[in-house]
């Protein structure tokens, strides 16, 4: 996942968004999708969801307006990487949004993620705290915007220690976190990264992530089983699902290659998403991937995809 690429998307598009939409102009957005649509505003077998700025053509920058945007095609859920930085006011109308529609919040981001330091490998306790820190501050985010989930990056491999030794330092600052996580009924969910797009990242494997969650025992931490990292990474998909089931709390998705929606790629999301419905998921099912096609265009193919391999 190309975290800084989203929150520097999602943070200029709430700098400039509006705190909270009047009632006129929600009413006009939503009567304004209806009439573009079609007939897809009927829910999906799986909570998919969208993220800011998928839909911006359709519904405008301001997060309330996409929000009803996507309600009203049908989406049930909603994730934002960025939802940690974004103001208070914000926050809060987009919580009430969510509230109002029926929309789930899915996962944000809880803390620095360090792309090119072994932050949590090192075992450092400067940067164990600072984790631990952001940890607690996420608890006051997720309670404000009713969110369940939350993604953490172990950070970069410690190149100076034995992988053993490495493990045991992750293992033991995602203990602490879940002590801090757990009172709450939150979960952090640990996202292996693809080493072509990530290379050096301490997590890429499922089997890895899983034998952690394993380690740590707890129920607030779990695994974001991300389909298309690990499309790269390791392929057999619908297997590693089958393996590491008890440990996954949360899913993503995008097409390889390119990273844009289902259907424009190799990975046959509708046995997949098939697979995932049957054993029972009830969580969320991020897309976090790119559009195909630009414009309006490129918005309903995306809606339409969906469309697609929900049909099982």
């Amino acid at each position: 996942m190309d975290r800084r690429a989203f929150v520097r998307n999602t943070a200029a598009m709430a700098a400039g968004a509006a705190i909270a939409a009047p009632a006129s102009r929600v009413a006009e957005a939503s009567d304004r999708s209806r009439s573009t649509k079609g007939d897809t505003g009927s829910t999906f077998n799986l909570n998919y969801a969208p993220h800011l700025g998928m839909f911006r053509e359709h519904a405008g920058t301001d997060p309330v307006d996409q929000l009803n945007f996507m309600a009203d095609e049908g989406f049930r859920a909603f994730e934002d990487n960025g939802m940690k930085g974004r103001e208070l006011t914000v926050q809060e109308a987009m919580a009430q949004t969510m509230a109002n529609r029926g929309i789930q919040m899915g996962v944000f981001v809880a803390h620095t993620i360090f792309w090119k330091e072994p932050n949590l490998a090192s075992g450092r306790e400067d940067w164990r705290e600072q984790f631990l820190t952001e940890i607690r501050e996420s608890v006051d985010v997720a309670k404000r915007v009713n969110a369940t989930w939350m993604t953490v990056v172990p950070g970069h491999v410690d190149l100076r220690k034995d992988m053993g030794y490495q493990t045991a330092n992750v293992i033991e600052s995602l203990r602490r976190a879940s002590d801090i996580l757990a009172p709450h009924g939150l979960v952090m969910v640990l996202e292996p990264l693809n080493p072509r797009d990530h290379p050096g990242l301490f997590l890429s494997e499922m089997a890895q992530a899983y034998a952690i969650c394993r380690a740590v025992d707890s129920p607030a931490c779990k695994i974001l089983d991300d389909l298309y990292h690990q499309q790269i990474t390791e392929g057999n998909l619908i297997p590693n699902i089958d393996a590491c089931w008890d440990e996954i709390g949360y899913f993503q998705m995008g097409d390889n290659p390119g990273r844009k929606e289902p259907t424009t790629g190799e990975i046959n999301y509708r046995n997949v998403f098939k697979h995932i419905h049957s054993k029972g998921f009830k969580g969320v099912m991020g897309m976090e991937h790119g559009n195909s096609l630009p414009g309006r265009e490129g918005e309903r193919a995306v809606i339409d995809a969906y469309r697609t391999v929900d049909a099982f």
